[in-house]
């Protein structure tokens, strides 16, 4: 695994601490990444987006969705139903998980559904209107110059 010092980063911006600590935290993260459960991350539209989990043997009590801390979690925990049970064959996980998402600014959840064994969680990026680009109307130099231009006649 490479190690890189993010140090000269912090040292030469102001502002970056959110970037940089995104990448240090990529970066200190093992390659054994849990793969359980899978899930897709799809763009719907322009600033819609949407994450499917495959949360098969799982009723919608068992799961939980939250936003905290600028990352979406999602998790579940499967009630002990199995008591008196003897599987010869359990290929169906449902084993205890918790998978985070870390969002970007002004990305919100707007609903989570739970249909056929797949969890969807919905997402929409709203850009305030103060960080929207804007045109400024440029006035003519000409339109500017007559205002400074007075008349010597109504001087004097």
């Amino acid at each position: 695994m490479r190690n890189f010092d993010l140090a000269p980063l912090y040292r030469a911006t102001v502002g970056f601490d959110q970037i940089a600590d995104l990448l240090d935290r990529v970066m200190a993260s093992d390659m054994s990444q849990p793969t359980y459960p899978p899930y897709n991350i799809e763009k719907t539209a322009d600033d819609a987006y949407r994450i499917s989990i495959a949360v098969a043997g799982f009723a919608a009590d068992e799961l939980s969705v939250e936003v905290k801390e600028g990352a979406l979690v999602v998790s579940a925990r499967k009630r002990e139903e199995d008591e008196g049970r003897t599987y010869l064959h359990r290929g169906i996980a449902t084993r205890a998980f918790e998978r985070r998402f870390q969002l970007a600014d002004h990305v919100r959840v707007t609903g989570a559904s739970h249909v056929d064994g797949m969890l969807h969680i919905d997402l929409v990026r709203e850009v305030p209107e103060a960080l929207k680009p804007r045109r400024i109307p440029i006035a003519s130099a000409a339109g500017a110059s007559d205002k400074d231009v007075i008349d010597a006649e109504k001087v004097n």
